[in-house]
């Protein structure tokens, strides 16, 4: 909402990107972010009109993030694997209560911590984009689920195809098989229905090219 917005006071738009980046990085917590920099402007506000100069506030700003890190760092802990299940739950639980209904988001924390679980790699950052978001018109909330695979939806491509395979190939290609459009705006025009029949059976003709090499790849 506040990336949405169109706010024109200087201090006002810091305090939006600042939550808007908090969104970002965590997921959480913009709340907190926006509260947090109301009562550090407020503070300074007050050293200021005792004549302090801003730039010292700044500085001391610098030096309380230092510490802060600092102190964090000092009092950090090694988890177990079971520890560090119960606590990313935890964390899944306490975000999504604030956004979702109670029960939702009882059902929804398990499948979360589950579906980030399933693309971490080992020494590696967690590449969100590994999980997508599947919205599918005809359920409701209650019947979300984790799919730990691909989600086809939409359906075969022909009647005769078969509904259900069992130790098959599967080919992950960049190549289209349907007709291609122009990237430019023409026409064709035709002499008689003979030469309308000769584009439509080359048409199929490059498809069907492209289908029998999968079939020889297999």
């Amino acid at each position: 909402l506040l990336h949405e917005m169109q706010i024109q006071h200087p201090t006002a738009s810091l305090i939006a990107r600042a939550s808007t980046a908090q969104d970002d990085s965590t997921g959480d917590g913009t709340t907190s972010t926006v509260l947090l920099i109301g009562e550090f402007l407020k503070q300074a506000d007050l050293y200021i009109s005792e004549g302090l100069h801003p730039r010292i506030i700044t500085e001391g700003f610098d030096k309380a993030k230092e510490k802060a890190l600092e102190v964090l760092e000092s009092i950090k802990i090694p988890i177990t694997a079971e520890e560090k299940q119960s606590i990313l739950t935890n964390i899944a639980s306490t975000s999504l209560s604030t956004k979702i209904h109670q029960d939702l988001a009882k059902q929804m924390t398990d499948i979360i911590v589950e579906a980030v679980q399933a693309i971490q790699l080992d020494d590696k950052p967690i590449d969100l984009h590994m999980v997508e978001l599947m919205e599918m018109q005809h359920r409701s909330e209650t019947d979300t689920s984790l799919i730990r695979g691909l989600v086809m939806d939409h359906g075969g491509r022909h009647p005769d195809m078969p509904k259900r395979l069992e130790n098959c190939y599967i080919l992950t290609c960049n190549v289209s098989l349907e007709y291609e459009k122009t990237e430019v705006n023409s026409g064709f025009f035709y002499k008689s229905a003979e030469d309308r029949e000769k584009l439509v059976v080359a048409e199929r003709k490059f498809i069907e090219d492209r289908v029998q090499k999968i079939i020889e790849l297999k």
